[in-house]
């Protein structure tokens, strides 16, 4: 996940002895219930809000967070923050969720995955991307496959738009559930800021447990694709992004094709706007992407030469997964079964480092982390805590 921010570490409670280590959770059942609150992460700040809450349902543990941005002029959780937690109580059952009158305060008592259809309006703080990307590592841990209608903006720029997240991060979560279809993120409407209008809808299946990986192998980039849409513009104005982003990734590879996706009327949602998203595939199959929605007044020219630049360095970052998909990897390496996983990355990102950290202080995992200088990359690998969705039968 893109969690961003500081580091609270936790601090252990009395009593909370070997608490920390937790192989093979009930995601999904009844059994247990009592083991499952028997210690409480705490933190402070607002810091990787997402990630606390996500490892707390994983994990099964309580949750306490203080001093949510106590020091300024609008104190508390932020409506997106209690958005989050709305769509992960629609997807549990039997979460429980007390926040104080001003806000600064938040205790959060976990339930069991449910899954099931959920239609929820993601309002428009943050895009339908932040939402998505935070209840992956969960998703295929319910009782029932996920299926998410989700209302808002669908490119944003803080967070990742659903077509990297289509072409780049579904694709590892596929990798990890050990299945090739079943997991999509279809695009009904588009929704640009500030106004959005937009529609998606996410569906994953339930697994039973995720398989080790061995992502290790970064390979040569071999082709590159992209999609530039519009909203509410004139059609004309992908093309222009489509010609600046060619004039500088044609330099290096001639296999590049973007896509241009018009939308207008009521499928370009309530706001005008349009972006490029691009992905580069290696000889391997790993894949990096770089995107951008628009800001007022940018060029489409200006966009899509950003774009193309930011791909470049991903690609020279090198590593077998890009900067924004590293906390999702870490997690369900951690998830996975008994058995090593490891992961190529370019260089550790403070949300990766973030992640690593909670990883630590709430299942007792450490990751192993070597530097390779020979491709300047950094190599993880980690033992699996060999976590099991009960909920799923043995076919």
């Amino acid at each position: 996940m893109a969690a961003r921010g500081g580091y609270g570490g936790p601090e252990a409670d009395e009593g909370a002895g070997g608490g920390r280590r937790r192989p093979a959770v009930v995601a999904a059942t009844g059994a247990g219930d009592s083991a499952r609150h028997t210690s409480v992460l705490r933190y402070r700040g607002s810091a990787n809000f997402r990630l606390r809450v996500v490892c707390a349902v994983l994990s099964g543990r309580r949750l306490r967070i203080d001093g949510i941005r106590e020091d300024d002029e609008e104190p508390g959780v932020r409506d997106y923050e209690a958005g989050f937690l709305r769509l992960i109580d629609e997807l549990t059952t039997g979460s429980v969720v007390e926040i104080n009158e001003t806000g600064t305060s938040l205790h959060f008592r976990p339930g069991f995955i449910a899954g099931g259809k959920v239609t929820f309006d993601c309002g428009r703080e943050r895009g339908i991307g932040y939402y998505v990307e935070g209840v992956l590592p969960l998703a295929a841990f319910g009782k029932k496959p996920v299926k998410l209608t989700l209302t808002g903006i669908t490119n944003h720029d803080a967070d990742p738009s659903v077509d990297v997240l289509n072409s780049v991060t579904l694709p590892l979560l596929r990798r990890f559930l050990g299945i090739d279809e079943g997991v999509t993120l279809k695009v009904k409407r588009r929704g640009a800021a500030p106004l959005g209008g937009g529609e998606a809808i996410f569906v994953c299946p339930v697994v039973r447990q995720l398989k080790p990986q061995q992502l290790l192998d970064q390979g040569f980039v071999k082709k590159i694709r992209g999609t530039a849409y519009t909203a509410r513009v004139s059609p004309q104005t992908a093309n222009r992004v489509v010609t600046s982003a060619r004039e500088l990734l044609n330099k290096f590879i001639p296999d590049v094709f973007i896509y241009t996706d018009h939308f207008k009327g009521s499928e370009g949602g309530r706001s005008p706007g349009f972006g490029l998203s691009l992905v580069a595939e290696s000889t391997t199959g790993c894949v990096v992407a770089a995107e951008m929605a628009a800001a007022k007044g940018v060029l489409p020219e200006e966009l899509g030469q950003t774009v193309s630049r930011l791909l470049c360095e991903e690609i020279r970052r090198g590593g077998c997964v890009d900067t924004c998909s590293q906390s999702l990897v870490f997690m369900l390496m951690v998830l996975s079964p008994e058995d090593v996983s490891k992961v190529r990355v370019g260089s550790l990102t403070d949300a990766g480092m973030d992640c690593l950290r909670h990883i630590r202080d709430v299942f007792g995992t450490t990751f192993k982390i070597k530097a390779d200088p020979a491709t300047r990359t950094v190599l993880l690998s980690c033992l699996g805590t060999g976590y099991i969705n009960y909920a799923k039968k043995v076919t």
